[in-house]
């Protein structure tokens, strides 16, 4: 392997936690000056500017780049959070520019700031065109660059002993992952070999590569050959004990955050490092927390923990070596005993306590790792090969600590058999029933967090997302008998200051009710130590865009595309001929839509699932009379502004299903204390995944268009329709098809 000289290792002993991340670490070959607060600090106050000044130097660098007032207030507010020490809840509706409204100001704060997204997508969009712009556009004004780093998990960077150790063996070790999906007998040798030229491939980058970042390889290779070559944080010894410690790119990666004015992480990585006892992210004292609605989710994902067989099997022969052969055995026996159990135990959650076969088998594993552990013993420096000692320990004790947590069957877990469909991976699973009290804990401390996105109120109030966020908000009181009365007079369609809309049609000005009735901003909302803002969008709504709900068809009843929501789809795309993105509960119903709109139409139609998901998105973009259709990871993210897309057709309200057992057990939690779970839970599920949906329609300040909900819950269902309705933007809203068939095809002559 033509790998870097490594002889000369780091003097001085340096803590390891028990990520894996070296505490205490010389600054790595890509990291140059000074890391200290006090050095950061001196570089910001060589020049002092106001978040303002920033702000309208980052607009009046963007072409055309005009002032906007809801941008402003937020950079203002920004501002005034940090200097107060509150915390802020920011609602910015698409086309506000958030981004620069938080990073403008961010560079007024000593020391780092941090910046986490949910999808790559945004992180990409902040490294590769906001923050160069930004910093080209202020560094007048600030004397310097302003810099910035991406932080990612340890997974994402090549890791050098791992490359250095993998063997001809080990790419057919990895075929053993996924028993389920092994090739033929005939394949094995071409699957092998097909791995090994990606490793020998991955050799010769590591060369050349300056980061490691696997985001950077192109083309790329399949996660298969990644896993050879890059090292999960449990499995690392560390930079003081690894041979390749002073060339780590991971260790790059985080010398390089500590220096940087902005860090941009994602919220799987933030949710890492506030389990781990906020130790991987660089010491900061703003976070923004973008796409803030998902943080809890990811939060949740990463205190979440599994056993899988395989994974059993493969730790087992990782650690053979190192073991005594009856202690080995044990953990095959464990493993074996697991599989049993879990062909035994039906999918979905655990209500009445572990099936004695899964008990059982959590009660070898327990025994069977710790046993394994003493055998290997600690790793020493004398070691001849630490790195393979560490990855077998680490992954026994992660196995470990999950079975006693299976065994302990603590209230606040929830556990359940995971069983896919095509049985290519069966799974044990537990998880919190709640991360609030986590991210009370751990998300606030010694730090200004603002969190912003364009979905955080539900039903017209920040305060749901807010308890969700582990932020302490009072429970709103029931509205007098006077305000009910005024709302239900003023809530119904067509109640407001008529004006022009969609291409004719009529339009209200209307914020806090779909349906035209006049209303300011959302009000804020605020709690100990915490506060809100509303800035709205610059888009006008009412005259954009039509929220149509078919409450004429039947309430929705059994799963996939029903025959009469089938007619209506059909109906509402012929008469815009095309353009349409549908967003729909179950990849059955998707199916059928497809099929339908195919047989009964020349329109083309786009199938997610039938090609890549990115190249299905960009022929949507190109082909002006196509129509998408798609599953949950369409209803977020897709972002195709212009004529391409004038309809949103979504099939039924996105309440969680049944089966998913986090949802489910939070609700049965609420229940069980005298609450609504379905209210509790399942209503604002539904809310957030249904605005976001709806939000794909108006995407530009010129894009008109329809969003249509073949649901009619969302008008008929007393209890939770206008909760629902509140949660989204303030489109003109009608039940008529006749106005909806109209406005489609005056949008299709135009």
């Amino acid at each position: 392997m033509p790998h870097r000289e490594h002889a000369t290792r780091r003097s001085g002993a340096a803590g390891v936690g028990g990520d894996g991340y070296r505490r205490t670490v010389t600054p790595p070959r890509a990291a140059t000056g000074s890391s200290t607060p006090s050095a950061r600090s001196g570089r910001r106050r060589g020049a002092r500017s106001s978040g303002a000044e920033l702000l309208a130097a980052a607009v009046g660098a963007v072409p055309g780049g005009a002032a906007r007032p809801g941008q402003q207030e937020m950079a203002t507010a920004i501002e005034e959070c940090v200097s107060s020490r509150e915390h802020l809840l920011v609602q910015a509706g698409t086309g506000t520019g958030k981004s620069l409204a938080y990073l403008a100001p961010a560079l007024t704060v000593d020391g780092p700031v941090v910046v986490s997204t949910a999808t790559l997508a945004l992180q990409s969009q902040l490294v590769e065109h906001d923050l160069p712009r930004l910093a080209d556009a202020v560094e007048p004004l600030l004397g310097r660059r302003p810099t910035f780093a991406v932080l990612k998990g340890r997974h994402h960077y090549l890791c050098l002993a791992r490359l250095d150790n993998s063997t001809a063996e080990e790419p057919e070790d990895t075929l053993f992952d996924a028993p389920a999906a092994r090739p033929a007998a005939g394949k094995w040798l071409g699957e092998a070999g097909r791995l090994g030229k990606q490793v020998e491939r991955l050799r010769d980058w590591a060369a050349e590569t300056e980061t490691g970042d696997r985001d950077e390889l192109d083309p790329g290779v399949d996660d298969q050959a990644w896993r050879l070559v890059s090292m999960p944080a449990r499995e690392c010894v560390g930079a003081g004990r690894c041979p390749f410690g002073a060339e780590c790119f991971a260790e790059a990666s985080r010398a390089r955050a500590r220096e940087a004015d902005i860090v941009v992480t994602n919220h799987s990585l933030l949710a890492v490092d506030m389990l781990a006892g906020r130790q991987i992210v660089p010491p900061h004292k703003l976070l923004v927390v973008d796409e803030a609605h998902e943080l809890a989710d990811r939060v949740s994902s990463a205190a979440q923990a599994e056993l899988v067989p395989e994974l059993i099997d493969r730790s087992t022969r990782r650690a053979r070596p190192l073991l005594r052969p009856e202690t080995a055995d044990a953990l095959t026996a464990a493993g074996d005993a697991l599989a049993v159990g879990l062909a035994e135990a039906p999918a979905g959650r655990i209500t009445a306590g572990l099936p004695a076969p899964l008990r059982e088998a959590c009660t070898l594993l327990d025994a069977a790792t710790r046993a394994a552990l003493d055998g290997i013993g600690d790793i020493k420096a004398d070691d001849p090969d630490p790195v393979r000692k560490q990855q077998a320990k680490a992954v026994l004790d992660e196995l470990s600590t999950t079975a006693q947590r299976l065994l302990e069957e603590s209230e606040h877990d929830v556990a359940w058999v995971e069983k896919p469909d095509n049985g290519s991976r069966r799974a044990l699973v537990v998880a919190p029933l709640s991360v609030a009290g986590t991210l009370a804990t751990h998300l606030y401390d010694e730090r200004t967090v603002v969190a912003t996105s364009a979905t955080l109120t539900l039903g017209g109030r920040f305060d749901t997302v807010a308890r969700a966020l582990g932020l302490d908000a009072p429970t709103p009181a029931p509205p007098s008998p006077a305000a009910a009365a005024l709302a239900a007079s003023t809530g119904r369609p067509g109640a407001g200051r008529p004006g022009t809309g969609v291409n004719g049609a009529p339009a209200a000005a209307s914020r806090a009710e779909p349906g035209g009735r006049p209303g300011a901003l959302i009000p804020a909302s605020s709690g100990p130590g915490w506060r809100s803002l509303d800035v709205g969008s610059p888009f006008d709504y009412a005259r954009q865009g039509i929220l149509y709900v078919a409450a004429h068809l039947p309430r929705p009843s059994v799963s996939g595309l029903p025959d009469a929501a089938g007619e209506e789809l059909l109906s509402l795309v012929e008469a815009l001929g095309g353009r349409t993105l549908g967003l729909f509960s179950s990849r059955r119903a998707a199916q059928q839509a497809a099929e339908l709109v195919r047989a009964r139409t020349d329109l083309p139609v786009l199938l997610q699932g039938e090609e890549a998901l990115p190249l299905l998105v960009r022929r949507f973009r190109e082909e002006r009379s196509s129509c998408l259709f798609g599953v949950m990871s369409l209803w977020q993210g897709v972002d195709v502004p212009g004529d391409s897309c004038q309809l949103v057709v979504i099939d039924r309200l996105p309440f969680p299903r049944p089966d998913e057992p986090l949802a489910a057990a939070r609700a049965a939690a609420v229940d069980a204390g005298g609450g609504s779970g379905f209210a509790a839970v399942s209503v604002p599920i539904a809310a957030i995944r249904l605005a976001q949906g709806v939000g794909r329609l108006i995407r530009a300040t010129g894009d008109r268009g329809v969003v249509a909900v073949l649901d009619s819950r969302l008008e008929t269902a007393r209890g939770y329709g206008p909760f629902l309705r509140r949660s989204l933007p303030p489109f003109w809203y009608t039940t008529r098809p006749d106005v909806a068939r109209g406005a489609l095809e005056r949008l299709a002559k135009a």
